[in-house]
């Protein structure tokens, strides 16, 4: 009987993170029998692609777990600006890119709020700046400059020791350790980003100093990184879904359709009995016959031309410190502070054909195909300009101590750190202009919008704010406009987390017991704030024209082909429109500056919620080592307590109303929904060492994932006009699942590697966006009324499963090639699909390495995906590809020149809603968009 007697290096200790892993490899020997050695493996000392392959590939086969990792010459060498883009080539792991960069990662076709990320091997908080998005358990990977990273390691199949929390897979990011370093470092670049499509560049920055004393029991490494980028996004846009049902009798509550339900015609006579006549129908004939032979047939809402930019600046500054004043003891610190700008300017025009009071009722003639209105006809219906100013933050601090104590027998360490981060929107400003026109819009082929008289997208004069009606406030026949808001949003996420580990080695087949427990404290909050701008008629209705127009750069939607008039338009000054709306000079003599507040809207009010959640684990896990058997296995105990507080409308009315009975405020209740639950989660690895050369893995395990937090608040929003809505629900139970993996390597070559792994996940209370009818009250006309309101369920049951294989192989002549290939297929048991399910993925990089030059080519495809239920639709991104590039010439040992190529294909990001029922629903465009390809000049150096 063979097994393993350990004696571990200094930079252990279980659950640590980086520190448990580096542990986990020197305990885990090769086939051969013989000690790994761990502390090697985890060294940042690597030349060149082919040197860090081959690390990746170390640590990957002498991991106990099912895991791929990616090196520091990685994630320098990867056409990458942060981590996310980085990983990509790992098998299973795929990235969404809305804005043209990759910020979510997934994990074998799951939710990437299935998925943890620790930094590391602890939670980082993480917040988005975008204001449509819900704070949840996904990490922003926009934030982490890929110059601090030393190691990025997924784990697929879970041990006892790691953090819960993840169905799909656990990425740790860990920096680099001071005392790892040879002596003295100061390594670098400066660097130029440039955009095609905005025609300009920025400049990057990074610089890391490192440094140990002589007796090398005491080192630190500082780095700072800054970044600055324009985004701009260029596009097609539509706003939900209409149905020929609207158009032929109206929306409830609204204004009228155009066959039946005409609205008023106060420009004529009243009728002898004093009544008002209506205005006529004009769709008639085959318009008629047409629609009301298709009135379940769908169509956009409107047809949007989208013009996005944004400047994203990144300031990172990270400190670690590691002494170890004995060879016994090691202590570490570590601290990251990322300070990041995502200020945004969103331009809209569009035609807004689906607006219940100047667009339903105006349809002249419309073709239907497949269920779907492709093509539709309007007579002076309702266009609009929309500016939208946000300025947006994320700040993220986290600070971690860690202490270890390392015997020859025993180990044992503490751990305690927290991370917070603040964001969101700190300040929006919105204007809207209104026009009236003649139009045809078409979706059969490219989506276009074509006018048939006058041109209104080249005119700023004729578009105007909303002045409402009425000259005389106190007439009862007044009533201001809607010129636009001024809101804000801020987040808050932060975690406090403190351990405690234990372990000891044995001489036998199980040759380790480690053991511990954990205690962490999250909180997650937002606020919402704002105020409507009342404008009235001769003072606040102005013009577009009077705030600095100018068309649109000149390559407007170059990529895009039969947009009809779309790539002809104009756009204004944002600044110019900010100054004047936050300036009140759009105020009449009688009103007076509103102050943003969460109680003027109850938009604000359900937007604003808190949400805690303390967790209480402890594990025991016993590692295990026979002739060519190792592995481990273990169970982990959660204990899970969550509150959810925010605001309720405990009245019929609308509570934002002033209530004198509640100090002329308002009659909102503060509501607390508390849940306890616990869970025991036990866990198998085991992993053979068939031979020499082959692998073969296999995993049990009981998992959770909690539901993302703003699924679990009280959020929710009403569109008064659609009678549609979206909001959270207190009441979720985590998702649970049972996840069985298998895989088989050969390593026919010293760095190469052909892979294949089957993974199956059984998912219970797994959590779907589900519709259902509620009543509220709808501000429009203050009726309650009927809304189809989605809302996270634990919908039932998901299954998971798929297959992925991988080749790696370098080659003589300096030539190689990653490829890899993954199937996921992944459904409800009511059939509904899983968001962010791609059913294949494939990614290639072919590279070549020689002593000055190298280069690399990366290709990723994925197929189509859902993505969330908007407006009462399933949103599906179409299937997306990518092409990235590097070359790098080293001058010297010290210097050398790198130039990357992000987005080659200039990628169209194509999504469309998907409606049950309409086999034409490709048709039903959301937004098509293209952000330009990127082009990185750089000078690395290292000291």
């Amino acid at each position: 009987m063979k097994h393993r007697k350990t004696v571990l290096s200094a930079a252990i200790v279980t659950c640590l993170g980086f520190a448990a892993h580096a542990q986990a490899q020197e305990t885990a020997a090769p086939a051969t029998g013989t000690t790994a050695d761990a502390s090697e493996l985890d060294r940042v000392v690597v030349v060149g692609i082919r040197a860090s392959l081959q690390q990746a590939l170390d640590t990957k086969r002498n991991a106990d777990a099912i895991i791929d990792v990616i090196t520091a010459e990685d994630v320098g060498k990867f056409p990458a600006t942060n981590v996310a883009e980085a990983i990509t080539i790992i098998p299973g792991v795929t990235i969404d890119k809305a804005f043209g960069q990759g910020e979510k990662v997934s994990i074998l076709g799951t939710d990437p709020a299935l998925n943890r990320t620790l930094l590391n091997g602890q939670t980082v908080a993480s917040a988005d700046w975008f204001i449509s998005d819900q704070p949840g358990r996904t990490f922003n990977y926009s934030l982490l400059a890929p110059q601090i990273v030393g190691k990025v390691e997924v784990y697929k199949s879970p041990e006892a020791y790691l953090d819960e929390g993840s169905i799909g897979g656990t990425v740790i990011v860990s920096t680099r350790k001071p005392l790892d370093l040879d002596g003295t470092t100061i390594s670098g670049q400066v660097g130029y980003m440039y955009n095609d499509r905005i025609e300009s560049g920025d400049p990057q920055a990074s610089l890391l100093f490192g440094w140990k004393n002589k007796a090398e029991n005491f080192g630190l490494i500082v780095a700072a990184q800054t970044s600055e980028e324009g985004i701009r996004r260029d596009g097609i846009e539509s706003y939900g879904t209409v149905t020929g049902r609207d158009y032929a009798y109206g929306a409830p509550g609204a204004g009228g359709g155009s066959l039946f339900n005409r609205p008023t015609d106060w420009s004529v006579a009243p009728n002898p009995d004093g009544s008002q006549p209506t205005k006529p129908v004009i769709c008639v004939g085959n318009c008629a016959t047409t629609l009301m032979d298709n009135l379940d047939a769908v169509g956009p809402n409107s047809l949007s031309a989208h013009y996005f930019e944004q400047t994203r600046k990144r300031e990172t500054l990270s400190l670690a410190l590691q002494f170890k004043p004995t060879e016994k003891l090691d202590i570490e610190f570590n601290a990251l502070d990322v300070k990041a700008d995502y200020d945004n300017m969103s331009h809209s025009m569009f035609a807004f054909m689906g607006n219940g009071y100047n667009g339903l009722m105006n349809m002249t003639d419309l073709t239907v195909e497949g269920g779907v209105i492709t093509r539709g006809t309007f007579d002076n219906a309702l266009v609009v300009y929309d500016l939208i100013n946000r300025q947006a933050t994320v700040d993220t601090d986290s600070y971690d101590l860690k202490a270890t104590w390392n015997d020859e027998r025993w180990f044992a360490s503490a751990h305690v750190g927290r991370s917070k981060a603040t964001g969101g929107t700190g300040r929006q400003v919105y204007g809207e202009f209104l026009n009236w026109s003649d139009y045809t819009y078409d979706i059969s082929g490219n989506p276009s919008l074509t006018f048939s008289g006058a041109n209104p997208f080249v005119t700023p004069e004729s578009f105007q704010m909303d002045g409402g009606w009425g000259g005389n406030p106190d007439l009862p026949t007044w009533n201001p406009g809607w010129g636009g808001n001024i809101v804000f949003k801020p987040t808050l996420d932060e975690e406090k987390y403190a351990q405690v580990d234990f372990g000891i080695r044995l001489d036998s087949p199980i040759y380790q017991i480690r053991f511990g427990a954990k205690r962490r404290e999250h909180e997650t909050s937002q606020r919402m704030g704002g105020v409507s701008l009342a404008t009235v008629a001769g003072y606040g209705n102005r013009l577009a024209s009077e705030f600095d127009p100018r068309p649109l750069p000149s390559n407007y939607l170059n990529g895009f082909n039969g947009v009809g008039d779309l790539n002809n338009r104009f756009t204004i000054d944002g600044w110019a429109l900010a100054d004047y709306i936050l300036s009140g000079d759009w105020l009449a003599p009688w009103q007076t500056m509103p102050s943003p507040d969460t109680f003027s809207h109850r938009d604000f009010v359900s937007n604003t919620w808190t949400v805690t959640e303390d967790v209480n684990a402890a594990y025991v896990q016993a590692d295990y080592s026979w002739n060519r058997l190792r592995g481990n296995f273990g169970v982990r105990f959660v204990q899970t307590e969550s509150n959810s507080l925010g605001w309720q409308c405990t009245v019929s009315a609308d509570c934002t109303t002033a209530n004198p009975l509640n100090n002329g405020v308002h009659t909102y209740d503060l509501v607390s929904v508390k849940k306890k639950y616990n869970d025991v989660l036990p866990n198998l690895n085991v992993v053979f060492d068939a031979s020499d050369d082959v692998v073969l893995r296999g995993s049990a395990a009981k998992v959770i994932a909690r539901p993302n937090y703003g699924d679990m608040s009280n959020f929710l929003w009403l569109g008064p006009q659609t009678l549609t809505g979206g909001g959270g629900n207190p009441d979720l139970d985590p998702y649970e699942s049972t996840n069985l993996d298998f895989s088989a390597e050969w390593y026919f070559a010293p760095d190469a590697i052909l892979s294949g792994t089957l993974f199956y996940k059984d998912v219970d209370n797994y959590i779907l966006n589900t519709t259902r009818v509620e009543q509220h009250v709808n501000e429009s006309n203050g009726q309650v009324m009927n809304f189809t309101v989605s809302r996270p369920e634990n919908a039932g049951s998901a299954k998971i499963q798929g297959f992925s294989g991988a080749f790696q192989k370098s080659f003589e002549n300096g030539l190689g090639i990653l490829a890899n290939y993954t199937y996921a297929d992944a459904e409800a048991d009511n059939g509904d699909g899983l968001p962010f399910n791609s059913k294949s993925q494939v990614n290639v990089s072919p590279f070549f390495e020689n002593d000055r030059w190298s280069a690399r080519v990366t290709y990723s495809w994925r197929s189509k995906y859902y993505t969330q239920v908007d407006r009462g639709n399933y949103l599906v991104t179409d299937d997306y590809d990518s092409l990235d590039a590097s070359v790098s010439f080293k001058i010297n040992d010290r210097l050398s020149l790198g130039i990357d190529g992000m987005n080659l294909l200039d990628s169209e990001y194509y999504t469309y809603a998907e409606v049950p029922g309409i086999a034409n629903t490709e048709k039903l465009i959301r937004g098509s968009y293209r952000t330009g390809r990127r082009y990185m000049a750089s000078l690395r150096f290292q000291f």
